[in-house]
């Protein structure tokens, strides 16, 4: 099945009239029954934790030298996302922590028939390939749990006509929708602040039921979807370190991130931590990473201290694309061009615009503002996720076969037409096209091949706890990975010595003598040359070899900015050459398989650089990325297993890549 994105909620004043969409809810009652695991407990361990305060310093229970990469999934949808129930999605939120830490979880055959294709009456066993370290449920606030009383037989909505309808035809809510907005009658009965009270304490709830402290952390989150004209994405995961939370604010409420940072600001004021992180500025029309406010006010200073203290992070990777750069806005930048999402959510014939929509380019966009106004809005560190609509957080290539679900390649594998349709070899009506839903046209053809696998977020902490990770997040001590399970870390300062790699205490060196990804360095002592970093990046254990290291510097160069990439660690004894070209580091993939031998590359890199082109009077910002040898895309394996041609909309081998949140120079 060719799914197509939709937030309906939170568009105001769009086609998809959220608020009458919001109208079809559900009774409390009726809510609980979607996750009977997570309603039944009202304890768990770690509930209780003390938090840090908003605006106190973590205090850690070990040395930084002593942190850990922990992986995790900071954006997953289930049951209780409108656009996910309509995709037939039934996995409850306590299901999704359970598959999240590793257990088997059984999916309703309902739903593997309608996202998989795979007809049958008994529920199909689901297990991720390696347990996550910590995760966050972040359904939809906009129509939380509006359809799910369908589910429930004794309730009204299940009992009306429409209800009936919905029942045998989940998508159709889309069409019901556009019926309102053209003068039908709403479904009778409904009370949308008992359904959003009732979700709202399910979502809770299992978040509390599943942390286990040390084991498995989770976060009360959701998502706030404010896609203004009802075409571009400005949406925001939204994260309390806390064992309680407010009511979510919605877009619907204002589709202004301003207003949403006021929420926040409540929040913390009332002794409960919360940030709010962007995603998929690829697909914000350039208004995510823009130089104006909502207001189209040129940004300011007040602008820029205010969202970095409320968005210190922002989402690189997904299901739907990458958000790093493009080849036409990086033309030198030979891997660039790496799962590109190039049309609006749910307008499959209007290109994305790039300017505004790209986070290298908002990088060196914030040192020009920081120039201009005193700060910089755009100082944030990066995570990945997965974005997945199923509730299966999986981000193996493997584990994905199509669309914005997450699967079990042992027993969610599509085959025969449903294998066609996802490698591109059967054009189907894409599920959702606003532009023909709003004229009541037939909706257009897509193809499902510009989706990715899932991405993951990576943290060096102390410890596996709410306090710990959320700490990391705060200080932006972060990675993502585009799925893989590459460790990355990076240091910057002004006086190491590059020989210290070599030892066993560099870690603490490091952490003494400068400051991790993340940081700034600090003021440039008068004796100092140029900064040297020191990066160290190991391999997945179960994944390919690791092909190198490059450095992406970019820096204020007048009214402007300039970007540069040096390739600082290469596997295999490669070199550049006098024009700075390094020879690719091959491709063991075998196309009738999809296995890849790792007989090129190196398990792991440690070394040192120093800017060779530093200037102390110009800002710079400097982050890495680490690149795997080539191995099989999703849409290649699932080409293999079911005996098809490979693909030609999509390449066959990809290298999967990692990114470290940048630390910023400053003179002066």
């Amino acid at each position: 099945m060719t799914l197509r994105f939709i937030l309906l909620a939170g568009a105001a004043g769009v086609v998809l009239v959220p608020v009458a969409l919001v109208s079809l809810a559900q009774s409390s009652q009726a809510l609980a029954t979607q996750a009977p695991a997570a309603a039944a407990n009202t304890a768990a361990p770690g509930v209780g934790e003390t938090p840090t305060p908003p605006g106190a310093v973590y205090r850690a229970p070990a040395p930084a030298a002593q942190r850990r990469a922990f992986f995790g999934e900071l954006h997953l949808h289930t049951t209780l996302s409108f656009d996910a129930w309509t995709f037939g999605t039934k996995i409850t939120p306590d299901q999704a922590y359970k598959f999240g830490r590793g257990e088997t979880v059984m999916v309703p055959a309902t739903q593997v028939g309608l996202q998989q294709k795979i007809k049958g009456d008994q529920d199909v066993p689901a297990r991720r390939a390696w347990p996550l370290d910590f995760m966050a449920v972040t359904d939809h606030s906009e129509a939380m749990g509006a359809f799910n009383a369908v589910d429930d037989p004794n309730s009204e909505l299940a009992k009306s006509p429409i209800g009936q309808k919905l029942k045998a035809d989940p998508h159709s809510a889309f069409f019901a929708v556009a019926n309102v907005r053209a003068g039908g009658a709403l479904p009778p009965g409904l009370n949308i602040a008992a359904a959003a009270r009732g979700a709202w304490e399910v979502e809770v709830k299992a978040a509390n039921a599943n942390y286990q402290p040390g084991r498995f952390t989770t976060f009360i989150a959701y998502e706030w979807s404010s896609l203004p004209q009802g075409k571009y994405n400005m949406h925001r995961n939204v994260f309390f370190n806390a064992d309680h939370a407010p009511p979510p604010f919605t877009s619907q409420q204002s589709q202004k991130p301003e207003d949403l940072w006021s929420y926040l600001e409540k929040t913390r004021a009332s002794g409960i931590d919360a940030i709010a992180i962007p995603h998929n500025g690829n697909v914000s029309g350039g208004l995510m990473y823009d130089w104006n406010d909502s207001e189209g006010r040129p940004i300011d200073e007040a602008y820029a201290q205010r969202r970095m203290l409320n968005e210190p992070l922002t989402e690189i990777a997904q299901n739907k694309g990458t958000s790093d750069t493009t080849p036409q806005l990086s033309p030198s930048d030979e891997f660039a061009n790496f799962e590109i999402f190039d049309h609006l959510i749910t307008w499959p014939n209007i290109k994305g615009k790039q300017d505004g929509s790209y986070i290298r380019q908002a990088f060196g966009r914030g040192l020009v503002i920081q120039a201009k106004a005193g700060a910089n809005p755009y100082k944030f560190g990066v995570v990945g996720a997965s974005d997945i609509h199923n509730g299966l957080s999986t981000s193996k290539e493997d584990g994905f076969a199509g669309g914005p679900f997450g699967i079990d390649p042992k027993t969610m594998l599509p085959k025969g037409r449903e294998a066609r349709v996802q490698t591109g070899m059967i054009k189907v009506p894409a599920l959702l096209d606003m532009d023909n839903i709003n004229n009541h046209a037939p909706p257009s053809n897509e193809d499902t091949l510009m989706f990715s696998s899932g991405a993951l977020t990576g943290v060096w902490a102390e410890e596996n706890t709410r306090n710990s990770i959320f700490a990391a997040l705060k200080r932006k001590e972060t990675f993502a990975t585009s799925g893989s399970r590459i460790r990355v870390r990076m240091f910057a300062g002004w006086d190491y010595d590059p020989a210290m790699i070599r030892t066993a205490d560099w870690v603490g060196r490091a952490y003494a003598g400068g400051v991790p990804m993340g940081g700034d360095l600090p003021a440039r002592p008068a004796h100092a040359g140029a900064p040297t970093f020191l990066l160290q990046a190991m391999k997945d254990p179960d994944g390919a070899n690791l092909d190198r290291i490059q450095i992406i510097k970019i820096w204020l160069d007048g009214g402007a900015y300039k970007e540069k990439l040096f390739d600082v660690a290469l596997s295999g004894g490669r070199r550049a050459d006098a024009r700075g070209r390094v020879p690719l580091v091959g491709d063991t993939v075998d196309l009738k398989t999809g296995a890849v031998r790792n007989t090129i590359g190196a398990a792991a890199f440690t070394t040192a650089w120093t800017d060779p082109e530093f200037d102390p009077a110009r800002p710079a910002v400097y982050y890495a990325r680490v690149l795997e040898i080539p191995t099989a895309r999703w849409s290649t394996l699932l080409a293999i297993k079911n005996h098809l041609p490979l693909p030609k909309g999509a390449p066959a081998v990809i290298q999967e890549r990692a990114w470290t949140s940048p630390v910023w120079f400053t003179p002066g």
